[in-house]
């Protein structure tokens, strides 16, 4: 039997490394069946982030449907999802560099079918009776202060507007407008209804939706609109038709998410369960629940940040649970003849895309994430942890200790721990396998992902526990998660980092300057001054911060008591900034501003601006280079020698720890 190597926490050499994560690892979504074929969405980092639309045939064979010069990505709401509609073979997607949508018939060449102008469309839905599409329109090109939004109809073969489709704004026929935002317009089994969601500054979708319904006229006009449910308190999620033409919806109206439907009168209760049926929409086009036929419906079902597959009898609300080997769930599933189509992951599976038999739950793997094969041995599996906070309340987060089978530190040392914060904030993280986080428990990491309070999976009221108390809950929730850990004596206290991206960047450079708990911290693409990002970032987002911060202007002051750009001097931990120099959500000014001013002040930072990424990185060389340029910080922040090499990062300011090269 081989000994273990002794070497120092965080020196450890692992076979995860930047190069392997970024050659063989890709974003699944946006699943959609046609006939017997299955499609879905990948986001490939070698392709430098290019989105493609995926076949599988019935027989098995798999074929990419988006030629190499088209990426299949919609910026509506800048996040965008929805990106495609396929209909016998036919694909529409919108293609992210132009934002036209694009007509794809099988084996022929894309063909654009809007006009070449600032107006991006998302979610569209075919309406074959008229011949016509139906989608979410993002109108940039009318000279308004911000973008106007509404659903459309369009034609769907030629730039050349039909009759029905009518000549509109650019080539579309308006159908519902007037509000700020719209999305998931639905049509019933027969066409003669639509249904839709829509709400209005400054709520975000997940606090306040309104669901409308309206018969739809032979020319294809919306008749008699009328609101069936939501409002300013209540948020509703994934409008959809039975077979039979009932409409099913998931509403909070009791804390959590759980489905209810409406025949034309009364809304009515289909499950009730202290567990969440829906998710926020930060996408379009997410899906938790599928009807697989007229009475059965699968559902994803997630309570204490662990999920799982059920079945729903709808006429009698029963719930079975389907038996399979997860606990964690992307937002997409489609389902038909005895079977469901999702995208799953568990500890040690990273999410895949899976066809489960819902009679015995078997599972036949598609395509998975992750194509880099690691030993058991190397993979550490989270513990589920519910620690005590501030005004006498718990919080949830995932605790991954180090794990390597060839080595082990010297006798006596703690190892240093990261501490991961979500973006959203109103998101959060599951216990999926992502080989990103093993790349730092391999190496002698414990790793700890906080979904502090604000963060969704566990009912309404968590959510708001963020409201009004942004840059405090989720610092709180982050240092006690940590102290928690560092308590129970899996952490060195005195070698604690922070890191986190877009909302979680922001808590990064928020803890930093409201704390000294944190030894290093690690922002991407992160908030350092809320007073001018509240005037610099897109509409979807720019009242949200009035719920999270406060009224603007009138407590204009609390803006700028938790922006990190004015409290510098209380800052004591080193500090590395990652930043995409085309993010329209966080702009660069915000990473550029920080930087500077630290720079300034003779504080130690580092900063590493990436061209051509928006906000999230999606480019292999750039994912690479911030994993192994935030490994490199820790080295020089917190003194061990690295297995293996890395690009060096400059860091200003920075006074060595004894022992450091």
């Amino acid at each position: 039997m081989e000994h273990k190597k002794i070497s120092p926490y965080g020196s450890w050499r692992s076979p995860i490394t930047a190069d392997a994560i970024v050659a063989g690892v890709i974003g699944l979504g946006q699943i959609q069946l046609d006939a017997d074929d299955i499609y879905w969405v990948e986001q490939r980092p070698a392709e430098a982030g290019r989105n493609v639309v995926v076949r599988r045939h019935a027989g098995g064979a798999i074929e990419d449907v988006t030629p190499p010069a088209y990426n299949a990505r919609t910026r509506v709401h800048e996040y965008g999802g929805g990106a495609y509609r396929v209909h016998r073979g036919t694909v529409w997607f919108a293609n992210f560099n132009d934002q036209r949508l694009y007509r794809q018939d099988p084996g022929r060449p894309p063909v654009p079918i809007t006009p070449a102008k600032d107006i991006r469309h998302a979610d569209p839905v075919l309406d074959e009776r008229r011949n016509r599409l139906i989608a979410v329109r993002e109108d940039h090109s009318t000279g308004a202060s911000s973008a106007v939004n509404s659903i459309v109809s369009l034609d769907p073969s030629s730039p050349t507007p039909s009759p029905l489709a009518g000549e509109g704004r650019g080539g579309g026929n308006p159908l519902v407008e007037g509000n700020d935002f719209y999305s998931s317009p639905r049509l019933s089994p027969s066409g003669s209804h639509l249904a839709w969601l829509t709400w209005n500054h400054p709520n975000m979708p997940w606090d306040g939706t309104e669901l409308w319904v309206a018969a739809l006229t032979d020319e294809g006009a919306v008749l008699t609109p009328r609101k069936v449910a939501g409002g300013e308190r209540e948020s509703i999620f994934q409008p959809t038709w039975s077979p039979d033409g009932v409409l099913y919806f998931v509403s909070d109206r009791t804390n959590w998410w759980n489905l209810y439907r409406w025949q034309g009168q009364d809304v009515e209760p289909v499950v009730q369960l202290a567990a969440e049926l829906g998710t926020t929409s930060w996408l379009f086009g997410m899906s938790t629940y599928a009807f697989e036929s007229e009475r059965r419906i699968v559902c994803q079902v997630r309570s204490n940040g662990l999920a799982r597959l059920a079945v729903v009898d709808a006429e009698t609300g029963r719930l079975e649970n389907v038996d399979t080997p997860y606990s964690a769930f992307s937002p997409y599933v489609r389902a038909r003849a005895g079977k469901a189509v999702t995208i799953a992951g568990s500890p040690v599976e990273p999410l895949s895309l899976v066809a489960v038999d819902l009679a015995n739950g078997k599972v036949e793997v598609l395509r998975r994430s992750a194509d880099l094969s690691v030993p058991p041995a190397y993979l550490s599996v989270p513990e589920a942890i519910e620690f005590p906070t501030e005004g006498g309340v718990t919080a949830h987060a995932f605790y991954y200790p180090p794990v390597n089978p060839d080595y082990e530190a010297p006798a006596g040392e703690r190892p240093p721990l990261i501490v991961y914060v979500h973006g959203g904030p109103t998101g959060s993280v599951s216990n999926a396998l992502d080989l990103g986080d093993q790349y730092w428990t391999s190496r002698g990491f414990g790793f700890l992902v906080v979904n502090y309070g604000g963060s969704s999976g566990y009912g309404r009221d968590y959510r708001q526990r963020l409201n009004g108390q942004w840059g405090i809950v989720d610092v709180d929730d982050s240092v006690n998660g940590a102290r928690y850990i560092v308590d129970r004596g899996l952490a060195d206290g005195n070698r604690v980092a922070i890191t986190g991206g877009s909302a979680g960047g922001y808590t990064v450079l928020r803890a930093l300057t409201s704390t000294h708990f944190f030894k290093a911290g690690a922002s991407h693409f992160g908030i350092s001054d809320l007073e001018v990002f509240h005037s610099d970032t897109h509409k979807f987002e720019s009242m949200y911060d009035q719920g999270l911060i406060g009224r603007w202007p009138e407590e204009r002051h609390i803006y700028r008591e938790r922006s990190a750009i004015h409290f510098l001097d209380r800052i004591t931990a080193p500090v590395i900034i990652f930043q995409g120099l085309e993010d329209k959500i966080v702009p660069p000014n915000q990473a550029e501003l920080i930087v500077d001013a630290l720079r300034k002040k003779g504080l130690p930072v580092a900063y590493i601006p990436f061209a051509g990424e928006q906000h999230g990185f999606r480019i292999a060389k750039n994912i690479k280079r911030s994993l192994e340029g935030e490994l490199y910080f820790y080295s020089q922040v917190f003194g061990f020698t690295l297995a293996d090499p890395v690009e060096p990062v400059p860091i200003d300011n920075l006074k060595q720890p004894a022992g450091t090269t």
